[in-house]
């Protein structure tokens, strides 16, 4: 299984769509609104959901390892517009033996999954923070996720503290990287030659130094 992460935004779902691969939307494992453990933003302006502590961990990975022993897990279908789930569906990842599991805190659950034995690696997106920031709110608007006001405060946040949040998620054990250096080790994987996750880089090196190539996945 391949944990793809990055900041909201930086094109994860796009990425994984890509691959071809089976997709587990760990996004879809967020709390909902009425849940008294919600983590709130400190000027009072409602929950915090670019907290770790605004989704269900324990749930993403027990869907992980459903999939990876069973082929077959239930997934909420989690509407971010109302904060709230409003069904369930089936994920069956079939024969593949690799799927993508995707969202902004797949970084949390890298060392859960390496000792359940099924991480084959774990990606970080990273891109311009200005970029990121253009793309999310056009899909946010589109999509109507929130309110403009809220979505706009939560883009420029988001935009001041990417290079933070990529750090955390690189220090948690993602590779940090860029959509074609991804798609070239999520090939590399499918093709059986990443066995183990690669260690990330001491701090103040760039990462980003795979070949990029594309092995049909």
């Amino acid at each position: 299984m391949i944990l793809l992460t990055g900041p909201s935004g930086s094109g994860k779902s796009s990425l994984a769509a890509l691959t071809g691969l089976p997709v587990l939307n760990l996004d879809d494992f967020y709390k909902e609104g009425t849940d008294p453990t919600l983590p709130q933003l400190p000027d009072g302006a409602g929950a915090d959901w670019d907290s770790p502590l605004s989704w269900d961990a324990d749930a993403a990975v027990a869907a992980i390892e459903a999939l990876c022993r069973t082929t077959r897990t239930a997934v909420p279908l989690y509407s971010i517009a109302t904060s709230a789930r409003t069904g369930e569906s089936v994920l069956d990842i079939g024969r593949t033996p690799l799927f993508v599991a995707e969202g902004i805190f797949a970084a949390d659950i890298i060392d859960r999954c390496r000792e359940l034995g099924v991480l084959a690696d774990a990606l970080c997106l990273r891109g311009r923070p200005s970029t990121t920031f253009r793309r999310r709110l056009a899909r946010d608007l589109r999509e109507g996720r929130k309110p403009v006001l809220y979505l706009l405060r939560r883009g420029l946040r988001l935009m001041r503290d990417e290079r933070g949040i990529v750090s955390r998620q690189a220090a948690l054990g993602a590779f940090p990287c860029g959509k074609d250096t991804a798609m070239g080790r999520i090939a590399a994987a499918a093709a059986g030659r990443c066995g183990t996750v690669a260690a990330t880089p001491a701090p103040g090196r760039t990462p980003d130094r795979a070949p990029a190539r594309n092995a049909g996945v």
